[in-house]
């Protein structure tokens, strides 16, 4: 078998859309019009607010405009992780204390059994596993890490949390060279392209307006604008993530940070067997510059890292293609893990980009002067927190509305954080570029000169970062 990574499908939106195919084209916006909601983007989060409106309310005129189709962002290109992750944690117990930041880690467990629960109850077959997340270390500074992080989650109120050993680890997963790993049961792999395909059917079926191919241009309030026309509306919410620097006036607000995914063959029987991974857990590493792959429904690997992490001026993807060297990177982690796949064809490479604000905190945010609202920045971390981000703006918009009071929700310590923009280029492209390169240097650097300590390079990066 070839592993020339030039002979994968580069693009196409993702080997998600490859699999089960693209979605049939909805009509764009004809003309002006009017709302009782507007929603900007079609993706997980846009399409999660626009159900959970008309689940609480069906009288609402709901309507959601997407510049391509429903799910052609980052909701169809991920890498199928539902899990608990949650951007900025540490930072809101700083700032709001540590109970709080409890109250927002178990609203996102609980989040992982909502997804599964609606996906059910609505008929959406997402190829969903409840596996949980394990997340290996590799090296001894990994392991120290790692009995860190698991020792950190554990104060979060994750009682259900569990550390393995070398021998346990690899009785789940044999990653070569694996020295321990964390295990966390709020989690699950699915199928991101059928989920959000069956997600923007049920909404369709709720009554909710769709309509596709229909870039919004600009927000303000009570207008959102398109080339079209413009839907006016008491309520315009943007839900636009790694696509938001593409709207006018917020080509500073949340950096479109570029991850990649590689897709193998499928596996044969014997080769299963002697990778083990059995449990379908999702896997992820410790390495400053992680991974993250799953064990797909139809016996692949898919596996993903960050690649090329940033184009100049905010620049995104076009539909989906990576660079050879990406593919060639995220090969080599494939066989680091699991050398016995060298000889495994790469079938499919695609990429896509992710919201990060300036502090890596995910937000949630109505404006009770303007009407306007947003949910994003998410960090990677969007599977499941579009869902909590999106049953938030739900319960802010009947609050404002006089529709319900407060409630768990709306009090979340996300609501209505500010962050500052970030710098303009080329110092965030320098910032970003620099940043990344010492994480992949402090990772040759621990696999290469094994010690408890993390490099000093990795700190110096999360500094400049502002991740902590």
């Amino acid at each position: 078998m070839s592993s020339s990574a030039s002979s994968a499908v580069n693009g196409g939106i993702s080997f998600w859309y490859a699999d089960d195919g693209l979605p049939a084209a909805r009509e764009p916006l004809p003309g002006d019009t009017t709302a009782d909601v507007v929603i900007v983007g079609g993706g997980y989060t846009g399409l999660w607010t626009a159900y959970y409106l008309k689940k609480a309310a069906p009288f609402l005129r709901v309507t959601v405009l997407e510049q391509k189709f429903c799910g052609y962002g980052a909701s169809g290109r991920n890498g199928g992780w539902l899990y608990n992750g949650v951007a900025g944690r540490d930072r809101y117990a700083r700032l709001h204390g540590h109970a709080a930041a409890v109250r927002l880690q178990k609203a996102m467990n609980d989040t992982v059994h909502e997804v599964v629960a609606v996906a059910a109850a609505e008929g959406i077959d997402a190829d969903v596993h409840r596996g949980g997340v394990l997340e290996v270390a590799t090296t001894p500074a990994q392991l120290a890490r790692l009995r860190v992080y698991h020792a950190h989650e554990l104060s979060y109120g994750e009682e259900d949390r569990e550390l393995y050993g070398a021998r346990e680890t690899t009785e789940r997963v044999r990653v070569a060279g694996a020295v321990g790993s964390t295990w966390t049961p709020h989690g699950a792999r699915l199928h991101p392209a059928k989920l959000v395909k069956g997600l923007a059917a049920a909404v369709a079926a709720l009554g909710v307006t769709i309509h596709e191919s229909t870039p919004v241009t600009e927000i303000r309030p009570k207008h959102a604008v398109t080339p079209y026309g413009t839907v006016r509306a008491p309520y315009v919410l943007r839900c636009t993530e790694g696509f938001t620097a593409s709207l006018k006036g917020q080509r500073r607000t949340w950096l479109p940070m570029n991850s990649s995914m590689i897709a193998t063959e499928p596996l044969t029987g014997e080769q299963w067997a002697a990778l083990g991974w059995e449990g379908c857990q999702t896997l992820g590493d410790m390495a400053h510059a992680y991974m993250y792959a799953q064990r797909t429904a139809d016996g692949r690997i898919a596996l993903g890292g960050r690649g090329v992490p940033y184009r100049f001026g905010s620049r995104t993807d076009n539909d989906g293609r990576t660079q050879e060297a990406t593919i060639g990177a995220l090969r080599d982690i494939l066989v680091r893990f699991f050398p016995l796949l060298a000889g495994v064809r790469v079938e499919h490479a695609w990429s896509g980009v992710l919201g990060v604000p300036r502090d890596w905190c995910a937000t949630v945010t109505l404006d009770r002067t303007t009407g306007l609202g947003w949910a994003g920045g998410y960090v990677g971390s969007g599977v499941a927190t579009a869902n909590l981000a999106a049953r938030t703006l739900r319960d802010l918009v009947r609050l404002d509305s006089g529709q319900a009071g407060r409630t768990e929700l709306t009090e979340l310590p996300w609501v209505d954080h500010k962050v500052r923009k970030w710098e303009p280029e080329p110092l965030r492209w320098l910032g970003v570029q620099g940043m990344y390169a010492a994480y992949r240097a402090a990772d040759r650097r621990e696999r290469l000169r094994p010690g408890t300590r993390s490099s000093r390079l990795a700190q110096v990066a999360d500094r400049v970062a502002g991740r902590h």
